[in-house]
């Protein structure tokens, strides 16, 4: 999941060697995405009126299903 998310942001965003992704195991079930991007990208990740990071945690979600987790993606 990591991988996907920094592989989706990187081919957004204009500074691609600023794009960070962290993934923390919370508990059994449950999983933390940490995306850090330049402060210039951040309006390109989210996307007009959050349909960008909305799609990302809708791909997020239908992997989580199939893993029997539950993920969440931080924008930082």
């Amino acid at each position: 999941m990591k991988e996907l998310i920094e592989y989706i942001a990187t081919s957004v965003v204009a500074n691609p060697d600023e794009v960070k992704v962290t993934e923390t195991i919370e508990s059994d079930d449950r999983i933390v995405i940490s995306l850090e991007v330049h402060p210039e990208d951040k309006g390109r990740v989210i996307g007009r009126q959050g349909q960008f990071a909305r799609a990302m945690r809708s791909i997020l979600k239908v992997l989580a299903i199939k893993q029997n987790v539950r993920v969440t993606l931080e924008i930082i």
